[in-house]
């Protein structure tokens, strides 16, 4: 690789690591405020049972502490969080809003002011989002800054991904969407030990919030799209970035050849039909190959966040510890990392990673019936959302294959959104009398998955198979198995020619993944 790749990638990869402290802090400051507000809690940090006197200062066997002042501080943050506990429910709702927000904002000023902007000003004002609640502990400026800190995380989702995959050659494109989340479960694994650490509420955003803010300098340094670039006509900073070495000359000679040919056959594609409707007409969706396409990705969508956000933000209701079931929830996810090392094809992987997510779900609903263990319950809860992530992963590459270019975008932007209104969903389903996942829910969590399982039956495979770029190629998808023989590869000129050796699979992919959002 290239210095700038590694330059994008493993500043990326920090992005997300600390992304991830704020993105599950709703479980957190639940857990400190149900500890800090207790009505027999009267240890001060600085040791000690501390009982108030006559004249109302604290003493401990009537001699003032030397961590007095510091007790003084906890307490009057104690009382400001204690008071108002009842709208930390609220957080979650507030987030998950957010999130949808950003999703509908996010693409479109990273495509008019660039990926690279848009990042770095949604990093800032994440990292300063994580330290406010620790010096004004107010209840509507709390869910303000929570529902900022959701538009941001979601900006920088969106951001991250097109850089980390426009920097990333089309033969190891399917890398990026598997590597970015890996590095939100290393976060998620290590901001469990941090909030364990932190005993107080002004303690607990300070140690999650202030990693990132002194990380902030590292950032100035990822470089921008060179996709962007070339549209936008910055040749000055592509000359630059090709003057740093001889390796990132040659990646983006590589990089920008493959951009201009995508140009070039959406530049074709509209040459091609004069005075016909245009190639994004919205008419395009009223096809029935388009729009059961279309109902079908966006229910998988919704229920995929369902079941894997509703395992997520209700993880300490399964009897474990809150701090240890986050980081084994983290923990959970980090073998997604080897999805795109699987090679069964978009449509089985997708099937048998529902169907496991739903039965996982399903079994850990029986033991937690039956007292099961607690440890057992939650290790079968884990599996699910480890597979319901991999179903996610593949789906948005599945995605990508299922539509055709003119109406792409569009199809990709509604499935989106699916997936968050899902996402929103999560936070109203109620828990049950004893704060486990109620009965419904888990029904909901298993059940969902399961009929999606069925519904991929009647999506083609586009495993090995050319991005379609008309309605003609979406029918021309094969629909039982990828073809083993058959590939094409497209001439200089732009006319795309029968192979009958299977091409190697970097090629393979670099068909697949020829676009630029994942």
């Amino acid at each position: 690789m290239s210095p700038l790749q590694l330059s994008v990638y493993w500043r990326l990869s920090l992005v997300f690591f600390f992304t991830s402290f704020l993105f599950f802090l709703d479980i957190f400051t639940a857990a400190v405020a149900a500890e800090t507000c207790r009505p027999d809690n009267g240890t001060a940090s600085g040791g000690g049972t501390w009982l108030p006197n006559a004249e109302g200062n604290q003493s401990e066997g009537g001699k003032v502490s030397e961590g007095d002042a510091d007790w003084r501080t906890d307490t009057a943050s104690r009382e400001s969080v204690c008071g108002w506990t009842d709208w930390l429910p609220y957080g979650q709702p507030v987030f998950m809003t957010g999130l949808l927000l950003g999703s509908l904002v996010g693409g479109a000023i990273s495509d008019r002011y660039g990926k690279r902007p848009v990042l770095l000003v949604c990093v800032f004002l994440h990292a300063i989002c994580g330290l406010v609640p620790a010096v004004l502990p107010q209840p509507l400026l709390f869910l303000a800054v929570r529902c900022l800190t959701a538009v941001c995380g979601c900006c920088i989702n969106i951001c991250a991904f097109s850089l980390a995959v426009e920097w990333t050659l089309p033969a190891a494109r399917l890398w990026p969407p598997a590597f970015l989340p890996f590095c939100f479960s290393l976060g998620t694994m290590g901001g469990a030990p941090l909030a364990w650490l932190s005993p107080t509420w002004m303690h607990l955003h300070l140690t999650l919030g202030l990693p990132q803010l002194v990380c902030l300098p590292l950032y100035l340094s990822i470089p921008e799209s060179p996709r962007w670039l070339l549209l936008r006509k910055r040749m000055d900073v592509l000359e630059r970035y090709r003057g740093n070495s001889s390796a990132d000359k040659q990646c983006l000679d590589q990089l920008l050849d493959s951009a201009w040919s995508d140009l070039q056959k959406a530049t074709e594609a509209q040459v091609e039909a004069p005075g016909g409707p245009a190639p994004s007409d919205i008419g395009h969706l009223k096809h029935p190959t388009i729009l059961l396409r279309l109902f079908i990705m966006s229910y998988l969508s919704a229920a995929s966040a369902l079941t894997y956000y509703g395992i997520c933000m209700n993880i300490g209701s399964f009897g474990v510890g809150v701090y240890a079931a986050q980081f084994f929830s983290g923990l959970s996810e980090a073998p997604c990392l080897l999805v795109p090392l699987i090679r069964l094809g978009r449509r089985p992987i997708n099937m048998l990673a529902l169907f496991l997510s739903g039965a996982a779900c399903f079994s850990s609903l029986l033991l937690s019936r039956y007292n099961g263990e607690p440890m057992l319950v939650m290790s079968l809860a884990l599996l699910g959302k480890l597979c319901i992530l991999a179903a996610i992963f593949i789906s948005i590459l599945y995605s990508i294959e299922l539509f055709p270019t003119c109406v792409r975008q569009r199809c990709i932007s509604l499935v989106n959104l699916s997936f968050r209104l899902g996402c929103l969903v999560t936070t109203f389903v109620p828990p049950s009398p004893d704060g486990a996942i109620s009965l419904a829910a888990m029904v909901v969590y298993s059940s969902g998955p399961i009929v999606g399982c069925g519904l991929c039956a009647l999506l083609p495979e586009t495993s090995s198979v050319p991005l379609p770029d008309s309605l003609e190629d979406c029918r021309r998808q094969p629909k039982l198995h990828p073809p083993r023989v058959n590939h094409f590869w497209r001439k200089p000129g732009g006319s795309e020619v029968e192979k009958t050796e299977p091409l190697p699979p970097e090629k393979d992919q670099a068909h697949t993944s020829n676009t630029p959002f994942l």
